[in-house]
């Protein structure tokens, strides 16, 4: 199904997280994104795993990724 007004469409979290990681690397997440994922012993695995069950949290690392890419 086409989703043309949503920026979101057909990126996983997986994606959307390596860039972040990789752009700010995980301290500056914690600081952008409040949340222990980001601050306490990180890792992409365990922040996949606390994104995918805590919508609010996710939310804000999808908006926080619509800001840092280059459009």
């Amino acid at each position: 199904m086409s989703q043309p007004n949503n920026p979101l469409h057909g990126i996983k979290l997986i994606d959307m997280l390596e860039f972040l990681v990789e752009k700010y690397g995980f301290e500056a997440l914690g600081y952008q994104v409040n949340i222990n994922c980001f601050k306490k012993d990180p890792s992409i695995k365990s922040s996949l795993k606390f994104l995918r069950r805590t919508p609010w949290a996710r939310e804000k690392v999808e908006q926080l990724y619509l800001q840092s890419i280059d459009r």
